[in-house]
């Protein structure tokens, strides 16, 4: 597996702005693995901005896809209004309310195409026609998981590892089914609890993500059976990230709690809470439908700096991300877990 010859660092897809192709690329020079976001992208925005890492690197990294969500149908009239009110203070109105497949079919071709050297999928499994392709195209295949259950489907269609997500990260939860009942889609565990509970399940390699900002929590995870840590929010303010400049400032406050949501996208995500989010507690469990509806909203927001209508990505930790280059943080992020080890050795 790739992560015996790399540092155990994984910068995580951020779909929607923050992955860029030079974040990608400085993390994976730093020796640990840059992944770029392929959902939210045209196949041929996918395309450039794998050219791009690849002119910025010789080094691997990876890219994610989201696996299309089922089809529902939901009445959406509420949702839409309330999202037309808050739009409309920006000059902007709801977009379509429709369904979509986000390109899967000609991204997966794409990735096989470019043999990306990790391909990951969040939201559900590939088909495991798909798994094969990519293996004989020299692709490692990873799949986001939130429970045993998810990780034994993964197994089941060959996949090389699982990306087990705790309840405390930041963005969209993995889950493969969104339970329109449960307020995070499914099941809510803990990273230690999830890690034990997979581990239990399947024999195969693990990438621990949620709520990981220091080397300790780098060291955490390791101890606990992972052979690598994904970070996603400790990236969000390093230089390379294209983070929207308002999510920045409300991260650098501080002041923010978290909780997850469906209020934007339809799909549970955890986020820095504000007034669109708590205005809509009940968001109907539709994506990509709430997603294409609220798009123009969140971009006019961002654009007007009103951080009250703006989905805010992030993980429980997000006041102790640090701004800095990326590689530089890989390595502090390596000097603190390795302090860590050292002192609990000490210990024991």
């Amino acid at each position: 597996m790739i992560f015996a010859e790399r540092v155990p660092l994984v910068a995580a897809p951020m779909a929607g702005g923050p992955s860029t192709p030079e974040l990608a690329a400085a993390v994976s020079e730093a020796g640990a693995l840059g992944f770029l976001a392929g959902a939210l992208l045209s196949e041929d925005k996918l395309a450039e901005q794998i050219a791009r890492t690849r002119s910025l690197t010789d080094e691997p990294f990876g890219v994610n896809l989201f696996v299309p969500s089922e089809r529902r149908d939901v009445d959406l009239d509420e949702h839409r209004a309330r999202v037309a009110e808050t739009a409309g203070r920006h000059g902007a109105e709801p977009g379509p309310a429709e369904w979509d497949d986000d390109a899967y079919p000609a991204k997966v071709q794409r990735v096989i195409d470019e043999r990306i050297p990790v391909v990951s999928f969040t939201f559900g499994l590939p088909e495991a026609s798909t798994v094969d392709r990519l293996h004989e195209a020299g692709s490692e295949v990873v799949i986001t998981v939130t429970t045993a259950d998810e990780a034994r489907q993964a197994a089941r269609v060959g996949a090389d590892a699982v990306c087990v997500q705790g309840m405390e990260a930041g963005g969209h939860r993995g889950v493969f089914y969104d339970d329109p009942e449960l307020p995070g889609g499914g099941p809510l565990l803990g990273l230690l609890a999830a890690i034990r509970s997979v581990r239990a399940a399947v024999d195969l390699p693990i990438i621990a993500a949620g709520g990981l900002v220091h080397g300790a929590d780098v060291a955490a995870v390791l101890t606990a059976g992972a052979v690598a840590a994904q970070l996603g929010t400790a990236f969000l303010v390093c230089d390379e990230a294209g983070t929207n400049p308002v999510q920045r400032a409300e991260m650098a406050d501080g002041q923010r709690q978290t909780d997850i949501t469906r209020a934007f996208s339809g799909r549970p995500a955890r986020g820095l809470v504000n007034r669109f989010m708590l205005d809509n507690q009940h968001a109907p469990a539709a994506y990509p439908q709430v997603n294409n509806l609220t798009k123009p909203m969140r971009g006019a927001a961002g654009k007007a700096g009103d951080a009250e209508a703006l989905s805010m990505w992030a993980g429980q930790s997000y006041a102790q991300a640090r701004p800095m280059p990326a590689a530089e943080l890989v390595e502090v992020l390596r000097r603190e877990a390795r302090e860590a080890l050292q002192g609990v050795a000490g210990r024991l």
